[in-house]
């Protein structure tokens, strides 16, 4: 396929996703600088559907897509790719202003109560005394999801080229000119879904960046014995200071949640971030850690509000923007890609998108 109607740079959730239900009505070729797809962020996260992570401005990608992931259509998977976790937003009594805010800021459109931390995680400090309950959370198969949005892109057509990289693109004739290590492509459209490396794509294109900056999160995994249970809800701090969730029986994933500027590459963990993280986690429950048993980082790329961009750069004809996701990629994905499909198509938003607005996304509002 060297003359697709759509070229997408980007393999991981963000092109799986986009490409998976644009395969239907247009010829598309993904691709994929890495020798397997979702290498880098999709492939290290973390992940879980929680409705508050992100902010109100991917609050409702996440609501929308909710229901996707819960009960997917047959046709895409068999089995749902969610299950019970609950998230547990906890404080100190400084953090009563974050708890506020919390509170008020998601009121009406998600489901928070507040609650006694102590009651739900046995061996919290006493120190932790403030507690808000998001019972709606679920724990996210991510593997399972990756791979059911390309196994459905290969199925209607599209094509995966692996250890393959944009090295430059014009545009020419109406449409694009793009070189690749595997020789050159003319397309209409190329959608940048490249994560850490969008604005470095942008570059190679000659479209002007937009500033999605990529930041490194690091997760370790412990194994802690004394975890009274694998079903405890995930622990988030109200201050952004770490969380942490059980990962089955007498392990945990713990992150410091470090935001440290990187430049696009395979992340590797600090162990600077790895000893606050295991400091922090001590200092909220008396499990003792009996050993690291893994550590890796992975970067989240954010634009400069922080939220997503999705839409055609008003300056570069045919160059769609479907990039800077952060660490919510992955559970805003069905939503997000029936949006990011809406726009490139120029049609209405689908039915289980409707009440969603694109305009907080549009890559005009950095133009």
């Amino acid at each position: 396929m060297n003359r697709p109607d759509i070229v997408i740079v980007g393999g991981g959730i963000a092109g799986a996703s986009l490409g998976a239900v644009l395969a239907d009505r247009a010829s598309v070729l993904m691709l994929e600088m890495e020798p397997s797809a979702g290498y880098h962020a999709t492939g290290r996260a973390v992940s879980f559907w929680e409705e508050t992570y992100g902010g109100l401005a991917v609050q409702p990608l996440t609501t929308a897509s909710g229901p996707m992931l819960a009960a997917p259509d047959p046709d895409f998977s068999d089995t749902p790719f969610l299950t019970p976790r609950r998230t547990l937003h906890i404080g100190r009594a400084g953090d009563a202003a974050a708890r506020d805010r919390l509170l008020e800021q998601f009121g009406g459109k998600v489901d928070l109560v507040p609650v006694e931390p102590a009651g739900l995680v046995p061996g919290l400090r006493p120190e932790w005394t403030l507690g808000v309950l998001e019972p709606g959370v679920r724990d996210i198969d991510v593997a399972a999801l990756h791979q059911a949005w390309l196994r459905l892109f290969r199925r209607l057509g599209g094509e995966v080229r692996l250890a393959t990289a944009l090295r430059r693109a014009e545009a020419r004739d109406g449409g694009w000119r793009v070189e690749t290590d595997r020789g050159a492509i003319d397309c209409t459209m190329i959608v940048n879904a490249a994560g850490a490396w969008a604005d470095d794509v942008a570059r190679a294109c000659g479209v002007v960046p937009i500033g999605i900056a990529p930041l490194r999160r690091t997760v370790v995994q412990l194994r802690v014995p004394a975890m009274p249970a694998a079903d405890l809800p995930l622990v988030m701090d109200l201050a952004s200071q770490f969380y942490f969730k059980p990962e089955g029986e007498g392990r945990v994933w713990l992150t410091p949640h470090d935001e440290e500027p990187s430049p696009p590459c395979d992340a590797a963990p600090e162990e600077m971030a790895v000893a606050e993280a295991i400091a922090r986690f001590e200092a909220v429950v008396d499990w003792p850690v009996e050993a690291v048993e893994r550590k890796w980082a992975g970067l989240r790329s954010f634009s400069r509000d922080r939220a997503p961009v999705y839409g055609f750069d008003p300056a570069a004809r045919g160059f769609f923007w479907f990039a800077g996701q952060g660490g919510f990629g992955i559970q805003t994905s069905p939503a997000a890609a029936l949006l990011g499909a809406a726009l490139l198509r120029g049609e209405a938003l689908p039915p289980q998108i409707m009440g969603i607005d694109p305009a907080p996304y549009s890559p005009a509002r950095f133009r």
